[in-house]
C-alpha cells in the first residue's frame, strides 16, 4: 500500500509537470499570436483562465511528491542540535498537524467544488465550469492526504519505505 501511495505521488507530480509544460507552450503560442497579429494571428482566447486553473492544479499535484522527497524549505539551525528522539517527535507532530490541515483543506475544496457545480459557475471567456479545476485539484489533495498518512505510518514504524527508496533525506529518526 505504501509503495502505491509513493507511486501515486510520483505520477501526480509528473502529471503536474505535463500540465505546467502545456501551460507554458500555450502561453508562448498566445504571446506569439499577439505579436504577429498583423499577420492575421491572434492570442488564444481565455489563456489567462487556463493559466489560473492549470497553475492551481499543478501546484496541488506537485505538493505530495515534494513532501515525500523532503523538498519543502526548512530552517534547521536549532533542530539539528536536538536529540534524535526530539527530532522524531517534532517531525512526527508536524506531519500529524499537516495531515489534519490537508484533511480540512480537502474537505473545504470538496465543499467549494460542490458549490461551484450546484450554481453552474463558469469562467468568463471560455465558459468552462469552474468545478472542473476544483475536481482536478482534489486529485492532488487526496494524494497529499495519503502521502502524509503514509509518512505517519512510517514514522510510527507501522510501515516501511518502498524498496529502493532513498529515505535517508526524509527520515527524521
Amino acid at each position: 500500500m505504501i509503495a502505491l501511495i509513493f507511486r501515486a505521488a510520483r505520477w501526480s507530480a509528473i502529471l503536474g509537470g505535463v500540465i505546467l509544460a502545456s501551460i507554458m507552450l500555450m502561453m508562448v503560442v498566445s504571446v506569439a499570436g499577439r505579436v504577429f497579429i498583423f499577420l492575421g494571428l491572434s492570442p488564444i482566447p481565455g489563456d489567462f483562465e487556463l493559466v489560473e486553473v492549470g497553475t492551481a492544479v499543478a501546484v496541488f499535484l506537485f505538493l505530495p511528491w515534494c513532501f515525500l522527497r523532503a523538498g519543502h524549505a526548512s530552517v534547521d539551525l536549532i533542530f539539528i542540535h536536538f536529540p534524535k528522539s526530539v527530532q522524531w517527535f517534532i517531525g512526527t507532530l508536524s506531519n500529524l498537524l499537516m495531515l489534519v490541515f490537508w484533511l480540512v483543506l480537502s474537505q473545504r475544496l470538496w465543499v467549494g467544488m460542490m458549490n461551484k457545480k450546484e450554481y453552474f459557475e463558469t469562467t468568463f471567456i471560455l465558459l468552462m465550469p469552474i468545478w472542473w479545476g476544483y475536481a482536478l485539484c482534489m486529485v492532488g489533495a487526496v494524494v497529499g492526504c495519503l502521502a502524509y498518512f503514509a509518512k505517519l505510518l512510517i514514522d510510527f514504524r507501522l510501515a516501511k519505505y518502498p524498496k529502493g527508496w532513498a529515505h535517508d533525506m526524509t527520515e527524521t529518526s
